[in-house]
């Protein structure tokens, strides 16, 4: 099949037809430049966690912030959080697409070598994480990118005997992470049916496409199992909200998708801002549940079932209702106590812990990273597949020519999604682990459904600066530093597990306000440096190996 993403049509340039690196003409330098300034975001939002634990990953702002420490905090949580790894994952997309553009123009291989460049790319992540910081993103893409592979270019067949054999794989003793995959791969396949398939299933009145017909299953299948699990007094608690919520959106998604399915060289953009805002509602409507349902934990005051259900249920559990709810409350307590634990644990090791157990945390975390980046992988697949929109439709690839499209990204995205952002923070700022009532699902859901039109809101500033004819413009000065993005981002991490972690220099704790003027310095600082190297070099150290990996031969160093 055919992707149904429009395919690029200009003819191949000398310098494209052989199979090498692009030359520095060749590069498009509102990338580079949004690269470069999303490189500050991506600083600005990771240094928080140089002195602070990821088991707190999900608990909003630091209570306790004062002054300019809580100014700073706040800034960054609801103008740059979200936003920027949602650029770099724009960016990506765009890379992609600009690799698969001009090979397609030279009429030359593009899939071993994009796999090749996955591969790669995939190394430099697993170190990152095993041996430096987990809060690594680059293995995240690297998975993100094979499972753009499969929805674009995969075959039935072989998806299906992978996913059976995750499936398979997960019901071994501890090995539970292997259904992750099995999802990711699945949520893939599922988009190349949508984007590549017109094969339509027979129904009354109506010829659905098999896509949205499998989604129309999809979503019957979970609500119907919502409703028996509510019916059933002794059935699992935990998955009853999130099926209750993921059942009825499904449904919803089945038919857009119907209605939407035509014409086909709409789909990518239409699927790509689709799998975004479908998880941002899901987090949004779940938190509105946890919010406003009742505690299943909490013990019935009256029962409200009939004398006679309610001692059939007691029978055959061989345990009272209350007995059932105290037991799901000591599960959640202990859910908690190995939250705390894992602070506890986290803050000695990058406290006063040795640099071996700070790698052998990141290994004995890596396997839960692998499997959670496949599931991950659904929304990275929809902010690559926006980028590579951007590039096929020719706006990224003369942005000159389509700045009054970019000033309504900057004028409409931004002011939107940093007030969707904002009206969460009127719900709640901060959450207490085991607190259902205060609003944080919420606020989280809102703060990431307005980082979509926030991170477009940027990109479109950025280009309109660009190509400014006053003092803006000088933002080009950020192009060397998004020219050795990956070089940059590992020296951001380099430099922060050096000053701050216990076993180096020891300065974890850092106030909030100083952590922006550390960002601020340290990245100034890059800025010249990336000028002066690439003054000198053709390349910055890790884009070189990359590119000769990618390439099977060593790129020219020297300018």
């Amino acid at each position: 099949m055919e992707s149904a993403i429009p395919a690029a049509s200009a003819p191949p340039t000398p310098a494209e037809a052989s199979l090498t690196p692009i030359a520095a003409a060749q590069r498009i330098e509102a990338l580079d430049v949004v690269r470069g300034f999303a490189l500050l975001g991506i600083f600005l939002m990771n240094i928080e966690w140089f002195s602070r634990t990821f088991a707190t990953f999900n608990e909003g702002m630091p209570r306790g912030l004062t002054g300019a420490d809580w100014w700073a905090s706040w800034f960054i949580t609801y103008f740059v959080q979200g936003k920027f790894w949602t650029i770099f994952s724009l960016l990506f997309g765009m890379g992609f697409a600009v690799m698969m553009v001009r090979a397609e123009r030279a009429g030359r291989e593009f899939k071993q070598v994009y796999l090749r460049r996955v591969l790669a790319l995939a190394v430099f992540g697993a170190l990152h994480y095993i041996f430096l910081w987990h809060g690594d993103i680059l293995f995240s893409y690297a998975i993100a990118a094979l499972m753009l592979m499969i929805v674009l270019y995969g075959k039935a067949r072989p998806l299906l005997l992978a996913i059976a054999v995750a499936v398979g794989l997960g019901f071994i003793p501890d090995w539970d992470g292997f259904f992750r995959v099995a999802g990711g791969l699945a949520a893939a396949g599922l988009m190349a049916l949508y984007l590549r398939s017109n094969v339509r299933v027979p129904l009354p009145r109506l010829r659905w496409p098999i896509f949205c017909f499998l989604l129309l299953l999809l979503g019957a299948g979970l609500s119907i199992a919502a409703v028996v699990l509510w019916l059933l007094p002794d059935g699992p608690v935990g998955p009853r909200l999130p099926l209750s919520v993921f059942g009825p959106m499904v449904l919803i998604a089945a038919w857009l998708s119907w209605k939407y399915y035509e014409p086909a060289e709409k789909r990518s953009v239409r699927l790509a801002i689709s799998l975004y805002v479908f998880a941002a509602l899901a987090m949004t409507t779940g938190g509105v549940l946890q919010r406003f349902a009742p505690d299943p934990d909490a013990p019935p005051a009256v029962s409200d079932q009939p004398a006679a259900e309610q001692k059939s249920a007691e029978k055959k559990s061989g345990k009272t209702r209350e007995q059932r709810a105290a037991e799901r409350k000591a599960e959640r307590e202990k859910d908690l106590a190995k939250n705390r634990a894992e602070k506890e644990k986290e803050l000695r090791i990058y406290t006063q812990g040795r640099y071996v157990e700070t790698v052998e945390l990141g290994g004995q975390r890596f396997p839960e990273k692998v499997a959670g980046d496949f599931v991950f992988s659904a929304i990275l697949m929809g902010m690559f597949l926006l980028g590579v929109w951007f590039v096929r439709s020719g706006v990224m690839e003369n942005t000159a020519a389509h700045l009054p499209f970019f000033r309504k990204l900057a004028m409409v995205g931004l002011p939107i999604g940093i007030a969707i952002g904002l009206s969460g923070s009127l719900i709640a700022m901060s959450h207490t682990p085991g607190d259902r009532a205060d609003g944080w699902g919420i606020a989280r859901g809102l703060l990431m459904l307005g980082n979509l039109p926030a991170c477009l809101g940027y990109v479109g500033l950025m280009v309109v600066m660009l190509h400014s004819k006053t003092a803006f413009s000088r933002v080009a000065v950020l192009g060397p530093l998004g020219r050795m993005a990956l070089t940059n981002y590992l020296m951001q991490s380099l430099i922060c597990v050096i000053y701050f972690y216990g076993f180096a220099l020891g300065h974890w704790g850092m106030p909030r306000a100083q952590q922006v003027l550390f960002v601020l310095v340290v990245y100034s600082a890059q800025i010249a440096l990336s000028y002066w190297w690439l003054s000198k070099f053709r390349y910055g150290p890790l884009e070189w190996l990359w590119r000769g990996f990618t390439y099977r031969q060593t790129p020219r160093f020297l300018i």
